[in-house]
């Protein structure tokens, strides 16, 4: 039987993708907000500190809009993801693993923090091999870490280890003369 000239059924409008799409549109006004608040010197001929806030507003308006088309046509997760249930224990491992971080960063240090994130939030994504997953976000933290501190200059949050790492790499560049 052929199904070429049969109705198709009508969309129905995705809630949670439209608030998804909302929400991003939110974001978006709020960059404009704080963009809006950077001083701009008229030294600046063409490219001033206000040009990559503007670059990322615009990309979020872009994708908040387009989330919110797909959201009217009815979503973009297929029917038989949208049956499944949401996984609420995974969900809260994510959400206590960015909580810890926000939490701990101050205390800890971006590294200690960061650790303690990534394990959670592996977790919370299935992995039961928590030492490796710490290793894991051990060396990723660190190369953030220190891509920031030494390459960049910005301090993201230096504690104990941070501290001792810092001492012990000044140490090693000393003893060469660098």
């Amino acid at each position: 039987m052929s199904t070429i000239n049969q109705p198709t059924a009508p969309s129905r409008l995705a809630v949670p993708e439209l608030l998804v799409g909302i929400g991003l549109l939110a974001c978006a006004g709020a960059v404009a907000w704080q963009t809006l608040a950077i001083p701009v010197s008229p030294l600046y001929s063409k490219v001033g500190p206000t040009v990559f806030p503007y670059l990322t507003m615009v990309g979020l308006m872009v994708l908040a809009l387009l989330l919110i088309l797909a959201a009217f046509r009815g979503g973009w997760q297929p029917e038989e993801e949208k049956e499944t249930p949401t996984d609420w224990r995974a969900m809260g491992f994510v959400v206590i693993g960015l909580l810890a971080n926000l939490l701990l960063i101050r205390p800890l240090g971006f590294t200690a923090a960061s650790v303690i994130m990534f394990v959670l939030v592996c977790y919370g994504f299935g992995s039961r091999h928590t030492l490796r997953d710490a290793l894991t976000g051990l060396v990723l933290a660190l190369a953030a870490y220190f891509g920031f501190a030494r390459a960049l200059g910005v301090n993201i949050g230096a504690g104990f280890i941070e501290n001792q790492l810092n001492t012990v790499i000044d140490a090693i560049a000393g003893a060469f003369g660098a």
